[in-house]
């Protein structure tokens, strides 16, 4: 029997609706806000700029492979320092990096703001997700991920739209300030923010040096391949759908966005308390089945109707995939591990996305948009069979931590 199962045990359950909570749900959606505003906006940028498709999804490699290599550093550094501080830290840096490319002259220049903005990233986002997952009550925890991740999925379905809607009537310059102003929102409500990390504070934690220098958590590596596998595919959605609908001629491509975030947001908050009642293969199986589904038809879509369909199903697949993996890479870690935790997930995820980005820019431009959709459907096939392969090992953890 654990300690960490003993402490939490013992403590009496804490609500989850609070003023902190409501306000990390806020600053994140923010920050995400202006994430997805640059994601299919980008990639439009580039392949103006240099008129070629294979280097349309540079932007977003460049950015994710950045974020990867600071990973694992902002995960040790939120378990050993002020979750909050980091989170700030992180959006200064993320906005500061925005403005910057209003200035930036040549696609090289370019390249190195994303570096930067995906350095920023890392810290910041990586300090958001912790700190959801300290004042998330076990008892309701993928309910409160599934909460917490509203934050992203509405953003996921505005961003994109607002960003296609500013850059179609306005100019790139408008957007890019938009987006740092939407950081910069995210940054001032992170102020006030009253969270104090309890791993400073214990005693156990400041023992525990030689197991904070380990950089990545092996008990969220599992819940990460499958969200890795699964998020090329993700790529396939996020940065190319807009260049997609230009290739079937298709106007309006953005109401895609906007049906996918109404689907991801009801779906969220009932699968994740699903998840936390009935076991995570109820919700992870189908929610990849769901995944697969959507792409399939996305594949054959030749009009707004067919890809608003398959926006429907994609987010309540993806509504139902990520909440769950990403509360299983943080359920089963203690207290002082779950920044290396969290950042282990979303390395996961910025890897897979900084991969699908580019592949399937490859893959786009030798075979085109509509065999590209076709291809991405490989990837979640294989995130589900790593997820049959662990799913009786989690099943196991959590029947063990039940019984605490």
């Amino acid at each position: 029997m654990s300690l960490v199962g003993i402490s939490e045990r013992t403590l009496p359950e804490k609500p989850l609706w609070t003023n902190t909570f409501l306000l990390l749900i806020t600053a994140n959606f923010a920050s995400y806000l202006s994430f997805y505003m640059l994601n299919p906006t980008l990639p439009i940028y580039i392949e103006s700029i240099t008129g070629k498709q294979a280097l349309s999804g540079l932007g977003m490699g460049v950015f994710f492979l950045s974020a990867v290599l600071f990973r694992p550093f902002a995960g040790r550094i939120v378990d050993t320092r002020q979750r909050k501080s980091v989170f700030l830290f992180g959006s200064s840096i993320f906005f500061i990096s925005i403005l910057a490319l209003n200035w930036a002259p040549t696609l090289l220049v370019l390249l190195l703001a994303r570096f930067v903005q995906g350095f920023g990233w890392a810290y910041c986002n990586t300090a958001a997700g912790t700190l959801a997952s300290d004042v998330i009550p076990k008892h309701r925890f993928a309910e409160g991920i599934g909460f917490y991740g509203l934050s992203l999925s509405i953003a996921m379905g505005i961003g994109p739209a607002l960003g296609l809607f500013l850059l179609q009537r306005y100019s790139f310059q408008l957007m890019f300030y938009f987006c740092a102003g939407s950081v910069l929102l995210s940054f001032l409500l992170a102020v006030i923010i009253n969270h104090h990390s309890e791993s400073k504070e214990s005693s156990r934690d400041k023992s525990s040096v030689a197991v904070k220098t380990v950089l990545l958590e092996k008990k969220a590596l599992l819940p990460s391949l499958v969200m890795f596998f699964q998020c090329i595919n993700t790529a396939a959605i996020i940065f190319f759908l807009a260049l997609y609908g230009q290739f079937r001629h298709v106007p309006e491509i953005g109401t895609f966005f906007i049906v996918y975030a109404i689907s991801i947001t009801i779906s969220r908050p009932i699968f994740g308390r699903l998840a936390d009642r009935k076991g995570y293969d109820v919700v992870i199986v189908p929610g990849l089945i769901l995944c697969g589904l959507a792409t399939g038809i996305l594949y054959l879509a030749h009009t707004l109707p067919v890809f608003i369909l398959a926006g429907l199903i994609y987010g309540f697949g993806f509504g139902a995939v990520q909440p769950a993996t990403h509360a299983l890479s943080v359920l089963n870690v203690s207290l002082e591990r779950r920044g290396a935790a969290t950042a282990t997930y979303f390395m996961a995820l910025d890897l897979s996305l900084a991969i699908g980005s580019v592949l399937c820019g490859i893959v786009a431009q030798a075979v085109g948009y509509d065999v590209m959709y076709l291809f991405a459907i490989l990837p979640t096939v294989v995130s589900l069979l790593v997820y049959l392969l662990f799913s009786k090992k989690i099943n196991l953890k959590q029947s063990f931590k039940s019984s605490l």
